[in-house]
């Protein structure tokens, strides 16, 4: 993520390099210039599209090296570039390369993290993108002073130091417990869920997640919806659980993610600054650099409060703040550029306060969030197909965004910052009104929630909007638990004596993201053994098929 963040963040200051314009032959052609910054964004959206062709057979690990190799060769293209046509390559040849990385380590996060640490991880993941566009501006900056080629060259080729850490660290990472099992490797997958629980494979909280993985798994391969099904709006038997309407849930937090007018800024803060505010190019760079730390500094808010406040009231709250930064931007924008008006140079620099400001209200809300929302809310058999259309959706727009920019502030000056005001405005009662709240629930919580409830409006369910999970999901979780220590009471002494001594108190919120729900266990009347709705609620018919299936486990 870090590699992620510093590609985003180096052409902003690349587009303002004298040298690289003048290579380039772009002093005079904005419509170009665009063109070029935005076309990386289209390789980003078909390497997340390809990442669901590939995700299955490499899995996570190689899926991650290969986007990251692809990532390298584009590198190479554009440091090494002296025409437009061979940076265009080179931009749309390393999105795509992060377009996969980008689909692909939401999905592989969740799949190894606890339910209640699933939103701090990737709070923790975007935040390291943070770290990576801070960084990137800092060293554009600093090479600015050196002028000639090395002043924008450098810069793209410093992005190898992000390389060769994945290189070297991801080889050392677990692979997803999920895509293990899917292939098969069970033992391996349960040495990897016991790994990251800190306990021995013959604990009875391993096995059950174990087998509800293997059950998660093969439903998946059987009710697996095909693309050309989905585009039709054609879900089969997936239809009680609202399929189409999670997706577009999913894939509209990253259309408002971008939409939100991150990405005016940070592909374009020097160029805002120059041509907005008025400033020099040095002092544009500093205040980018400068925000840039700001903006690292004040998205550490979100680790403890993505599960306390949920991501329903972050969304919120921070889309209401972004709204009120774009209004007086926008205010203080057109008195300094009113003819005339006596303290013009005064509110342009009172306007750059508020760009500040905008990054801390995204920083704490619409980074992290949007990208972790389309791995919780959609189906198991629908997850990776999911996550890779909300961030392919994400791609898309990134690019309308980009592209237009430059022509828009050139165009029509101050009034183009109204349209981020509208936007901003609007995704409060968007996400009032139809998101529900996924913060503390296992995925498959959320199964059952969409099946139980049909209507799109959700602020009036408590339950749908409670940051907290209900209780009723932590109760068949503890039922599944204690079933799975009744038929193995040596493993579950066993395995109590080793919490005792490690001071653990309970499992509560432990479930992993793969398949995590619970499966109630009860006896009949007649002594036969019902497996009732927890992991993925299907309909009551199911239900029969899903028992004799576990069985078979």
């Amino acid at each position: 993520m870090a590699l992620f963040g510093y590609d985003q963040g180096v052409f902003g200051g690349v587009v303002v390099t004298e040298d690289y314009l003048k290579t380039h032959g772009l002093e005079d052609d904005t419509s170009l210039l665009s063109t070029i910054t935005a076309i990386y964004d289209i390789g980003c959206f078909f390497g997340a599209i390809s990442a669901v062709l590939i995700g299955d057979p490499l899995g996570r690990k190689k899926s991650v090296f290969l986007g990251t190799t692809i990532m390298s060769i584009g590198a190479i293209l554009q440091i090494a570039s002296y025409s437009p046509a061979q940076m265009i390559v080179g931009r749309i040849i390393g999105g795509i390369g992060n377009g996969i990385n980008t689909a692909t380590a939401p999905v592989w996060q969740g799949e190894t993290s606890k339910a209640s640490w699933r939103g701090k991880l990737i709070v923790i993941e975007m935040i390291l993108n943070i770290a990576g566009f801070s960084v990137s501006n800092w060293v554009t900056f600093g090479f600015s002073f050196i002028g000639g080629p090395v002043a924008w060259r450098f810069p793209l080729a410093f992005q190898f130091i992000f390389i060769f850490t994945i290189y070297g660290t991801v080889v050392w990472l677990p692979e997803s417990p999920r895509w293990l099992i899917r292939k098969g490797r069970i033992e391996d997958a349960e040495q990897i869920i016991a790994d990251l629980e800190d306990t021995e494979v013959d604990d009875p909280f391993v096995i059950t997640q174990s087998k509800e993985i293997q059950w998660a798994v093969e439903y998946e391969r059987e009710n697996s919806v095909p693309w050309k099904d989905l585009l039709r709006g054609r879900t089969g038997t997936q239809a009680g659980t609202c399929t189409i309407r999670r997706l577009i849930l999913g894939m509209g937090t990253q259309a408002m993610q971008q939409l939100a007018g991150i990405n005016v800024t940070s592909y374009y803060l020097p160029t805002v600054l120059i041509n907005s505010v008025h400033q020099t190019n040095t002092m544009a760079r500093l205040l980018a650099a400068c925000n840039s730390v700001s903006y690292l500094l004040f998205s550490f808010i979100g680790i403890p409060n993505v599960e306390r406040w949920g991501r329903r009231k972050m969304m919120m709250y921070a889309a209401a703040g972004q709204c009120f930064c774009y209004v007086m931007i926008t205010a203080l924008l057109r008195y300094a550029n009113k003819d005339g008006y006596a303290h013009q140079t005064e509110v342009a620099k009172a306007s750059i306060a508020f760009f500040f400001l905008y990054y801390v209200f995204f920083g704490v809300g619409w980074q992290g969030v949007p990208w972790l929302y389309p791995t919780e809310i959609n189906s198991l058999s629908m997850r990776t197909k999911g996550a890779a259309l909300g961030t392919a959706t994400n791609w898309i727009f990134n690019f309308m965004v980009v592209e237009i920019t430059p022509i828009g502030i050139e165009d029509i000056g101050w009034r183009f910052y109204i349209i981020w005001c509208i936007l901003n405005g609007a995704f409060v009662p968007t996400v009032y009104f139809f998101y529900p709240e996924t913060a503390d629930r296992t995925l498959e919580d959320l199964d059952r929630f969409f099946r139980e409830n049909q209507n799109v409006l959700v602020f009036s369910d408590k339950e749908a909007i409670a940051s907290k999970r209900p209780q009723r999901y932590v109760e068949r979780e503890a039922d599944e638990v204690h079933r799975q220590s009744s038929v193995n009471p040596a493993a579950a002494a066993a395995a109590a004596k080793r919490r005792a001594s490690r001071g653990m108190s309970g499992r509560g919120g432990r479930s992993f993201g793969a398949a995590s729900g619970a499966m109630d266990a009860e006896k009949s009347a007649d002594g036969a053994e019902h497996l009732e709705g927890g992991g993925v609620d299907v309909y009551d018919a199911e239900r029969t098929r899903k028992k004799s299936l576990f069985e078979r486990i």
